[in-house]
């Protein structure tokens, strides 16, 4: 362990001198959020989000309850009525752990969607894509789409944007059908935190170049734009209105020197990733389950995501099998109950393992859910660090850009050597089930879990 994460009195948040404040009543955006660092140049901090299921495993119930919540402030936004109350003592508690305020949270978020006006909601890739659509649900089962950064053979881009910050900067639009975009009806932009506003307000601008509308809502966990962010004046000036909803807002202060702070505690600290997140694996023997969601009751024509578009068809098919796909799986799979149980999305497949290991929790399962990242980001094991443990292995999904590395976060163990968890569920669509899964995440989840299956979409 490096000097820096051993030494108490100078923890790597400190160090990195960032901090983060709350600005308006509501929602603590410190509750909410952890940080840590990036490797990243473009952008050093990361704000981790303790609700969206990305980067820190997460009772399934807290995070669509989290999207249902601001669905339904969407819903109000679009309607024009005033924003409904935030159970804010519910929702912390269940951040702190609290799985009864979890279940109770999400119970009430699902009795709390109402009829909506028509609207298109446009979850962005990849943290956002499970998010979106459950502000979908929330708007009671609106169209929704994600960006993509994978290309898909069939599908013609029907726009494309770039969001500046990110490690992969390029996201495509690729929906079945064109039209989905036209129309007029408001455009509702998701994602999990809103810094400067400039990834809306490019994709904004791009779309409303080709399918021009009257307005547009972008919906976020967190604000947290400074003062004079040119989001709303850029709207304003396509002649479009703007609503911005989020769960909490916050300010978030950066010292003018992080660039050398980080790149200091990066240099210090860059030994901590150590065999965890370096090593490469090799061929390997495949000890996992594997099951096939389509045989299991799969609803006929329902896609597994929303990279081409789901719409209210959709989202009814879906909630009716889900109990049924939810209960073949946990057979097939050999679930038990009582036993730890991480259900792991993949990058952009975020939506449907959420939805599994939610209505899993609902039945009784101890269940956490987190996904992949392709986002390398700063592992150090200390008090207050959001990024305490992580795996790197090979991308297993033959991606456009190329070959690289994936990541995820805090599914390590305590320290104790035990495993973490009693099965890992890892949840892929076809073009990600392929021998590099197999020689790359699966044996490197392999300390930190007794048992896992593969669970192959449709």
């Amino acid at each position: 362990m490096s000097e820096l994460a051993s030494e108490p009195r100078t923890p790597p948040v400190e160090r990195l001198g960032v901090r983060l404040r709350p600005t308006g009543p509501g929602v603590d955006p410190t509750v909410l959020l952890g940080l840590a660092l990036r490797h990243n140049p473009r952008r050093a901090q990361l704000l981790v989000s303790r609700v969206l299921g990305k980067h820190v495993p997460t009772d399934p119930r807290l995070v669509r309850a989290a999207g249902l919540l601001l669905g339904g402030l969407v819903a109000d936004a679009l309607a024009g009525r005033p924003a409904r109350s935030v159970p804010v003592e519910m929702l912390h508690a269940a951040v702190r752990g609290d799985r009864g305020a979890a279940a109770a949270l999400h119970a009430d978020a699902e009795q709390a969607i109402r009829t909506t006006p028509d609207a298109l909601v446009l979850g962005f890739a990849e943290t956002a894509t499970a998010l979106g659509h459950c502000v979908a649900e929330g708007l009671g089962g609106a169209d929704s789409l994600h960006s993509t950064r994978r290309p898909v053979p069939g599908y013609a881009a029907a726009g494309g944007f770039v969001e500046e910050h990110s490690h992969a900067t390029h996201h495509l639009l690729l929906p079945a059908d064109p039209a989905m975009l036209h129309g007029g009806r408001p455009l509702v932009l998701v994602d999990d935190e809103l810094s400067t506003g400039r990834t809306a307000l490019n994709t904004i601008a791009a779309l409303h170049r080709t399918a021009p509308r009257e307005r547009y809502v972008v919906a976020t966990l967190v604000d947290v734009r400074p003062p004079g962010s040119e989001l709303a004046d850029g709207v304003a000036a396509l002649g479009a209105r703007l609503d911005v909803v989020a769960l909490a807002q916050a300010a978030i202060e950066l010292p003018a020197d992080l660039a050398a702070r980080a790149a200091q505690l990066r240099a210090e600290l860059g030994t901590e990733l150590g065999t965890e997140l370096g090593t490469e694996f090799g061929d390997a023997s495949d000890p996992s389950v594997r099951v096939a969601l389509g045989e299991l009751g799969w609803p006929a024509g329902v896609a597994a995501g929303g990279r081409h578009g789901f719409g209210f068809r959709d989202h009814r098919a879906l909630a009716h099998s889900l109990p049924g796909l939810a209960a073949g799986l946990a057979h097939a799979a050999g679930l038990v109950p009582a036993d730890r149980t991480l259900v792991l999305g993949t990058e952009e497949l975020m939506q449907l393992p959420l939805r599994l290991a939610q209505t899993l929790a609902d039945a009784g399962h101890d269940i956490a859910f987190s996904s992949t990242t392709r986002s390398p980001a700063l592992v150090v094991a200390a008090e207050g660090y959001a990024l305490t443990s992580g795996i790197t292995f090979p991308a297993h999904d033959d991606p456009a850009d190329g070959p690289g590395h994936r990541f995820a976060y805090n599914v390590g163990g305590d320290g104790t050597g035990a495993p973490r968890w009693d099965h890992v569920l890892v949840v892929v669509d076809p073009p990600a089930d392929t021998p590099a899964l197999r020689s790359g995440l699966l044996p490197a989840l392999a300390p930190y879990t007794r048992r896992t299956t593969v669970v192959v979409t449709p």
